[in-house]
């Protein structure tokens, strides 16, 4: 395998907007292969200094060390199956030092891709009789994104539910996925919830409020026709580290436990910021 530099090496094979600042984003090794990695990692992407940013993008201060790469690690949502690409799910943080770069892009465009992928909100600290619970605000779905694609059908063995948590219904990325996943594979359960649903043009029928509102009404134990327990089901917590501790909070109110390297648990958890 051709080893690949350290600036830009590699393209940007797509770019969709998925609702203002939200955008999936498709990047293609240039001249290289990509090294295999489990569902859940992430994936260093980067740019230099001098790339241009969008319009509306904050004011730097101060601006980056001309001649400097800015590499973010963000998670991978496309399956470990395919080698033709890596797929990530971005929010623009006009803050940001890289994504008002990065959604300045256009296909075609060249940008960094780190070659080592690493992280360890995998699947491989969850038994594989264990039913799952994947819990999601933004672009936390996008690791989920991943174990799906990857596992989802070899694992018709036990129940899995994604909750995933927006503002708006638009901003509830792969909805139309996993809504056709959902009815691909009857194990599969997705509670879309949407925290401001008066702002909607078309009434929204679905769950309102925030994640954790989700659990404490049993939305799961509604579709499954049983209640999630540490003894037989495994919980995932990806995004807003907020929802993170008032989920963690409710799990171990119940019996669940955070999963350590010494302790083992049933509570998985990858803060996004």
């Amino acid at each position: 395998m051709t080893k690949p530099s350290l600036q830009c090496n590699a393209v940007l094979a797509l770019k969709q907007e998925v609702a203002p600042g939200l955008a999936i984003f498709r990047v293609v090794p240039d001249g290289w292969e990509l090294p295999d990695f489990q569902p859940g990692q992430f994936a260093v992407l980067g740019l230099p200094a001098e790339a241009p940013r969008v319009p509306g993008a904050d004011p730097e201060d101060p601006p980056p060390k001309p001649g400097t790469l800015i590499r973010r690690s963000y998670s991978i949502a496309s399956s470990s199956r395919q080698k033709e690409y890596l797929e990530f799910y971005l929010a623009l943080v006009r803050s940001g030092a890289l994504t008002p770069r990065l959604f300045a892009l256009k296909p075609g465009d060249k940008l960094y891709l780190g070659p080592k992928f690493a992280g360890l909100f995998t699947l491989q600290n969850i038994p594989p009789a264990a039913n799952l619970i994947m819990v999601a605000t933004g672009t936390g779905i996008a690791p989920y994104m991943s174990m799906l694609r990857t596992h989802l059908a070899e694992d018709s063995h036990r129940h899995t539910a994604v909750i995933h948590g927006a503002r708006h219904a638009s901003d509830l990325g792969y909805r139309h996925e996993l809504e056709a996943l959902e009815r691909q594979f009857p194990h599969l359960t997705y509670i879309p919830v949407i925290s401001r649903p008066q702002e909607e043009l078309h009434p929204w029928v679905g769950e309102t409020g925030y994640v954790q509102d989700v659990w404490r009404r049993g939305a799961v134990a509604k579709r499954w026709g049983f209640a999630p327990g540490p003894e037989h089901t495994h919980v995932l917590l990806c995004g807003n580290p907020a929802m993170i501790e008032a989920m963690i909070q409710l799990l171990t109110s119940e019996g669940f436990r955070e999963h350590t390297r010494r302790q083992p648990g049933q509570i998985h958890t990858e803060k996004y910021w």
